[in-house]
Formats: C-alpha cells, structure tokens, sequence
C-alpha cells in the first residue's frame, strides 16, 4: 500500500517542479531585452554609416563596435529563453530616426543609460527572485557592457570634430566593450583576452 501511494506522491511532485521550473516574468523580460538589442546592433549599423558620411570615422567605428557587443547580448538572452524553458520570438525591426552624428550620440548615451540604471537592474532584480542562473548571467553580462557603451559615447560627443584614434576590443563571450585589450582575462566573463575582437580604423580582425 505505502508503495502505491508513494509513485503518485513523486509523480505529483514532479509535476509541480516541472510548472514551477518556467520563470516566465524573466523570461519575457528577457524576451523584451533580446528586442532591444537586435535594435540597437541595427539603429548603431546605421549611425555608423552617417558618422562616416559626416566624417567621423572614429566615431562610425564606435557605433560598429558598440553593434557588434548588442548582437552578441541578443544571442545570450537568446539562449537564455530557451534554457529557462521559454519560446524566443521574431519581431520586426522598429524604424530608425537617423539625425546628424551628435544627435546619434546623444541618443546612444540615453538609450545606454536607460539599460544600465533602469532595465537591466529591474530584469536582474526578477532574475534573481526566480532563480534563473542563465538569466543572471545574460542580463549581468550585457548591463556592465551597456555601462561601458555610456560612457564611450560621451566621450566621444564631447570630442566630436577631434576625436582621437582609438581601437576598440569587444569581448566575443560576453560583449563587454573597451579601449584597452586586458592583459589576461575579460573584467565582466572573466574568459581570457584572445577572445577579444579588435576594432581600428586600419584593420578589424
């Protein structure tokens, strides 16, 4: 008797572990940060090719750099979606307003910071009430990347017309983004620096 009643008790526990295991406001949070990465990589492609039109070469390889750091948090929270057990989502690319290069910027540094102090510490805040380890990797990842990407940015509307030459090295695993190649490990993966991808204005490899 007592084994009869024990296989439906572990069937119904598994069931229960099994509803619980969808963080679904993460999830969808993770969802919504997926969209506005694969937006940013796009609005940044497009900004770049307008500060080369204008003549900001340093500036167009930021936004290229920047880009490339977004297309890689949109695949992190990618993944994520579907280890948490979630349906990732297509959805169409929104229009871009394409202004002239320090406006572009201005609008960077505001979308940047929006991420760094309100998004992705509200998505970080889920995560971690939901236990979603692949989820607090992603969102952590990309917030310190976004802090990075902020602060470029306002260096260079502030030098805007005397922009110095700058290289720019993108970590290939985590997207954090600097000026300066690390002499062993990332400071946000902690994977080693042969990760990095450079960006110059002579050579990107």
């Amino acid at each position: 008797m007592i084994k009869h009643l024990v296989l439906p008790l572990i069937a119904t526990l598994a069931l229960t572990v099994t509803a619980m295991a969808v963080p679904q406001k993460t999830i969808d949070n993770l969802i919504a940060a997926c969209r506005g990465e694969t937006n940013a990589k796009n609005r940044y492609t497009l900004f770049a090719e307008k500060a080369d039109a204008e003549g900001y070469p340093q500036v167009a390889l930021l936004f290229r750099a920047a880009a490339q750091a977004e297309a890689i948090h949109r695949d992190l929270h990618w993944k994520a979606i579907i280890a948490l057990g979630g349906n990732p989502v297509s959805f169409p690319l929104e229009e871009v307003k394409v202004g002239i290069t320090a406006e572009n910027l201005e609008a960077a540094i505001k979308g940047e910071s929006y991420e760094r102090d309100s998004m992705y510490p509200q998505f970080l805040t889920q995560a971690r009430l939901d236990n979603a380890t692949h989820a607090i990797r992603s969102l952590t990842f990309a917030s310190t990347a976004e802090a990075e990407h902020a602060k470029l940015y306002q260096v260079a509307l502030n030098e805007l017309g005397r922009n110095s030459k700058t290289d720019y090295y993108v970590c290939s695993v985590c997207g954090y983004t600097t000026t300066r190649l690390p002499a062993k490990n990332c400071p946000s993966c902690h994977n080693g620096s042969e990760k990095f991808t450079k960006f110059s204005l002579t050579t990107t490899s």
